[in-house]
């Protein structure tokens, strides 16, 4: 099934709010966030499907308009259900000037035999910040599916004047290689990827300190945190539970969403 998101974020009298969405099922769009007083807008996605099923195609636009600020949400783990064929996901978010977009959504559980691709092409303008993040599971581990799945591909790129900055393409085989094997995940069960970048001249060697000391007390976690040759930096997680990632980046999301940047 084709299914589409298309969402518009403006921003009036210096607050950011929805302007205009377009859904087919099984997505919904909730408003969400009426008790916060930063003036950014906050949308949760949700969806009436328990998962993506074999032959779902998602097509999710998204356009932030001059100064506004988004942070999008998620409604709960991402299930990809056993396949017969694959299922894919494009997601498109085009940023103005002076915008931000923010999205760390729950993990991803890849059921026993599914095949998901999905591609992130992010199209930013001066004086953004942008953040994604992503957690893999190794699939239903207390029903026995442990590294599963056929096959997980997720590609993600940044555009700044037409000049690609950033590319990240995580692409995972467990049956063609396995991942509990020396050099790939080793002992650890779950993995998430977390980017943060900007456009405002800011640098972030503070900050990727800061969140190196945050991170450290962590227990059962190994993680690395990369600077980008742009402003901005990668955090690399493995461990054996998704809810304590998701916790680490939604604490690192918070952070970095209150920083008051100097435009230079």
């Amino acid at each position: 099934m084709d299914s589409k998101l298309n969402i518009v974020t403006g921003c009036r009298d210096g607050k950011s709010y929805l302007k205009d969405v377009f859904v087919s099922p099984p997505f919904r769009v909730i408003p969400v966030g009426q008790l916060k007083k930063d003036g950014a807008a906050y949308l949760m996605i949700t969806s009436s499907s328990p998962g993506i099923l074999s032959g779902d195609h998602y097509y999710m636009d998204i356009l932030i308009e001059e100064n506004a600020r988004l942070q999008l949400l998620s409604q709960s783990y991402q299930r990809l259900f056993n396949m017969d064929d694959h299922a894919t996901q494009n997601f498109t978010v085009k940023m103005q000037p002076n915008t931000s977009f923010f999205y760390v959504p729950h993990p991803i559980v890849p059921h026993e035999n599914s095949t998901f691709i999905s591609t992130n092409t992010i199209y930013i303008e001066d004086n953004c910040e942008f953040m994604m993040g992503e957690i893999i599971t190794c699939g239903r581990k207390h029903h026995g599916e442990v590294f599963k799945y056929n096959h997980f591909q997720n590609k993600t790129q940044v555009i700044h004047k037409q000049k690609l900055i950033f590319k990240d393409n995580i692409l995972l085989r467990p049956q063609a290689i396995p991942l509990d094997a020396i050099g790939s995940l080793e002992e650890f069960t779950h993995q998430g990827t977390l980017i943060y970048l900007n456009t405002k001249n800011h640098n972030t060697d503070d900050s990727i300190e800061e969140i190196f000391e945050m991170m450290s007390p962590e227990k059962d976690l190994q993680f690395g945190i990369s600077s980008l040759q742009n402003d901005g930096f990668v955090v690399r997680v493995l461990g054996n539970g998704g809810e304590q990632i998701f916790d680490c980046f939604q604490k690192i999301q918070e952070k970095m969403w209150c920083v008051k940047s100097k435009i230079v």
